[in-house]
């Protein structure tokens, strides 16, 4: 599990760092994966899987709770996306498109920051529980 996990890291840092040198190609990839429901609903089901990934892997990491936490919400993103459906999900992207690159870019920090922090986590040996 802990190999699957540094994966979704790995992707998490891929997307930040590809966000903050470009959020103008972000926003092109995310205009295509919201071009359809299927492949909206394939998004949604790879960011459900992505965060039960990260919350079963919690309990070999440094900071299960915070992990717990983080993945929980990564598959809420899905989750959610599902819900509210393609309309929604473009129009949200609209608005932060419409924003400007700055909030583009504060995203990927975020996904960058949460990638990194994954890695932190995992890496060496988990926290033992007093």
């Amino acid at each position: 599990m802990r190999m699957a996990a540094v994966l979704v890291a790995l992707f998490t840092i891929g997307v930040g760092i590809g966000g903050l040198v470009s959020p103008e190609r972000g926003t092109e990839i995310r205009r295509t994966y919201f071009a359809t429901p299927a492949r909206l609903y394939t998004a949604a089901a790879l960011r459900i899987a992505m965060g039960l990934v990260v919350f079963l892997s919690a309990g070999i990491s440094r900071t299960p709770r915070i992990l717990r936490v983080l993945g929980l919400v990564m598959a809420l993103q899905g989750v959610s996306a599902t819900l509210l459906g393609p309309d929604h999900a473009r129009a949200v992207m609209e608005w932060e498109t419409s924003q400007g690159t700055a909030l583009l870019r504060v995203g990927a920090a975020v996904a960058l920051a949460a990638g990194l922090f994954l890695v932190y986590s995992l890496s060496g040996v988990p926290r033992q529980s007093t």
